[in-house]
């Protein structure tokens, strides 16, 4: 891996890597994808539920759990995360799905995903896929060197027309690209570690965050992000990681 592609993601915060996983793993992960969309979990909801531009988001689907534990074991993206990071150990954490059809589906509100997860330290990372060659003007927008902070308030993604309820967002659709299907597999490695959110959050989340409240509710702030659950991945041509 190029050191200049390690640098970009640690200061930006986000890369673009273009033909990484083959045309038979796209398959696999669309196959996937369109199965979660079919059957969504407890954690599915209409993100501006009620407006024409309502769109469907699903966050780790405990129905999905072994499927995609067993998908996300076969595709090179925990190797890729460890070269990136430098890290000895990557696990995989969870999915999101987002579906924006009809043309008529909102930019996403600015938001970090740290105003909803509790999360901090350098080894965190999303692997976005998107099944449709996006147009510039529908593409996701990332805020370059926003995940080194300030961590801002969330947005309650209840109105679209609000860009100030409270950096990565955008991934419109229109007339002109109607439809998105996209993946997105999310990671950790060695330097994670687990910081509560703010107890007077306007999102109303708790300090848990929104996902795997129970399985973290041990943790304290500091505490290095494990727990059983959440799987250690493995490298074919180095081994478990380590």
């Amino acid at each position: 891996m190029q050191a200049s592609l390690r640098k970009a993601f640690r200061e930006d915060g986000a890369v673009l890597i273009k033909g990484f996983l083959t045309p038979q793993q796209l398959s696999q992960c669309r196959e996937a994808y369109d199965w979660a969309v079919d059957n969504h979990g407890p954690n599915a909801f209409r993100m501006f539920n009620d407006t024409e531009q309502q769109a469907h988001v699903d966050n780790a689907n405990p129905v999905a759990k072994d499927r995609l534990e067993a998908l996300v074991a076969s595709l090179p993206l925990g190797c890729l995360f460890a070269d990136l990071w430098g890290s000895e150990n990557v696990w995989y954490f969870a999915e999101e799905v987002f579906l924006k059809a009809g043309g008529h589906g909102s930019r996403t509100l600015w938001h970090q995903d740290t105003s909803y997860l509790p999360w901090a330290g350098e080894h965190w990372g999303n692997a976005w896929i998107s099944f449709e060659s996006v147009p510039k003007r529908n593409a996701l927008e990332i805020v370059r060197g926003s995940h080194r902070g300030p961590r801002y308030d969330g947005t309650t993604f209840r109105d679209p027309d609000d860009p100030t309820q409270p950096l990565h967002g955008g991934a419109p659709v229109d007339a002109a690209f109607p439809d998105r299907h996209t993946f997105v597999f999310r990671f950790f490695g060695d330097d994670a570690t687990f910081q509560p959110l703010p107890s007077d959050s306007a999102s109303g989340y708790p300090p848990q965050g929104s996902l795997f409240a129970n399985e973290l509710a041990g943790l304290k702030a500091g505490d290095p992000f494990r727990h059983p659950t959440f799987r250690r991945l493995i490298c074919p041509d180095r081994g478990e990681l380590p």
